[in-house]
């Protein structure tokens, strides 16, 4: 059975809980990081296009290796998630699902970053929108 085809209990899922809000406590900080490398990369490019300078071009260097080492490492944690047989939906919000059966049939058990519980369900074509109590 490959981890695709892997199918969580409610227990299974909720166990994962604690893990999975650690690994996205980590992952914030690297999206801010992310984003303030990105910008600064942004501004030194307009800098480096309106009147080169040395300066400007070494900054970027190092801008740009901070901005691929912060994406990097949310590849590695996003990649840890998904290895785990979890779908991860949206690393931005934290929003994950684990494939389980009820009632005979395929659904999604749907977790967020910041809630404490395993607590909705939805339908595995329709999403977070759907998002049904358990």
């Amino acid at each position: 059975m490959s981890m695709t085809d892997r199918h969580f209990t409610l227990q299974e899922a909720r166990a994962l809980v604690p893990w999975l809000q650690q690994v996205f406590d980590v992952i914030k900080p690297l999206q801010t990081e992310l984003a303030g490398a990105k910008d600064h990369v942004r501004s030194l490019m307009t800098r480096i296009q309106s009147n080169g300078g040395s300066r400007a071009e070494e900054g970027l260097e190092a801008a740009t290796r901070v901005l691929h080492e912060a994406e990097d490492s949310i590849d590695e944690h996003a990649y840890a998630i998904n290895e785990r047989g979890i779908v991860l939906r949206s690393v931005e919000q934290g929003l994950v699902d684990f494939p389980s059966v009820r009632d005979g049939r395929l659904i999604h058990l749907c977790w967020l970053a910041g809630e404490p519980d395993i607590t909705h369900w939805h339908e595995i074509d329709v999403g977070f929108a759907g998002r049904q109590p358990l």
